[in-house]
C-alpha cells in the first residue's frame, strides 16, 4: 500500500502515526522542501528508512542527503526499474530478517539484535536510524577487522567511492555518540578507516 503526501509537513504528519516501511522522498516540494523534511524526520526519531529522488546529481548534494540521514540517492531521470532495485535494496537491509531469530551479538555491555532491529548499552535502548544500525552491524560483523572508508561505503550505503570520506567520518561521529559508554568500540585505523574492536577498548 502506498500513501502520497503533497509536501513536506504533510509527509511529517502522516509518518508521526507510523507504520511506514519506506519512505520516497522528492527534494523539490512546496511549502517545505525535502531535506528540511528530512531532518525534521530524524529530529523527530522518525527512523523509516527513506530515499531522495532528485534532479541534482552533485557530490556536494549527493553527501548533503546521505549525512542527513537518507539510505540511498537516486538522480533523476532514472529508469522504473532501477527506482524498483534500489526499494528492494533498502528494504531488505532495513527489514527485520525472521530467519535470524538467533542474531543476537553482545560485546561486554553492547547487544546487538538484527532480528528486531535494537540494540542496548548496559540494559538500556538506543536509538539509532536504519543507516546507523547498518553501519554498527556491518563493523560488529568484522569484529577486529580495519575497514576501509571506501569498502564501508560500499558495503553500508551501495555506493561506489567517489573520493569522498565525509559521509563515513560523521555517521561514526554519529554512531559513537549513541554508544555512550561504548563508543571505544569503534576505533579510528590512521590511514586506513575504522575497526569494531570492543576488546581494546575494555
Amino acid at each position: 500500500i502506498c500513501e502520497e503526501a503533497g509536501d513536506g509537513s504533510a509527509a511529517l504528519a502522516q509518518l508521526s502515526g507510523g507504520g511506514f516501511d519506506l519512505v520516497i522522498l522528492d527534494l523539490m516540494m512546496p511549502f517545505m522542501d525535502g531535506m528540511t523534511c528530512l531532518r525534521e524526520m530524524r529530529a523527530r526519531h522518525i527512523n523509516t528508512p527513506v530515499i531522495i529522488l532528485t534532479a541534482r546529481g552533485e557530490e556536494y548534494d549527493k553527501l548533503a542527503g546521505l549525512e542527513g540521514g537518507a539510505d540511498d540517492y537516486v538522480v533523476k531521470p532514472f529508469s522504473p526499474r532501477e527506482l524498483v532495485a534500489r526499494v528492494k535494496a533498502v528494504l531488505n537491509r532495513t527489514m527485520p530478517r525472521s530467519e535470524a531469530s538467533d542474531g543476537t551479538m553482545t560485546f561486554g555491555e553492547l547487544t546487538i539484535d538484527t532480528a528486531s532491529h535494537t540494540v542496548r548499552v548496559a540494559g538500556e535502548d538506543v536509538s539509532l536510524t536504519p543507516k546507523e544500525f547498518d553501519l554498527l552491524v556491518f563493523l560488529a560483523s568484522n569484529k577486529g577487522i580495519a575497514l576501509s572508508r571506501e569498502k564501508i561505503l560500499q558495503k553500508v550505503w551501495n555506493y561506489d567511492y567517489f573520493g569522498e570520506d565525509r559521509t563515513v567520518d560523521t555517521h561514526v561521529k554519529m554512531l559513537r555518540g549513541h554508544l555512550g559508554k561504548c563508543r571505544g568500540y569503534i576505533a579510528t585505523v590512521w590511514g586506513i578507516g575504522y575497526k569494531f574492536d570492543p576488546d581494546a577498548a575494555r
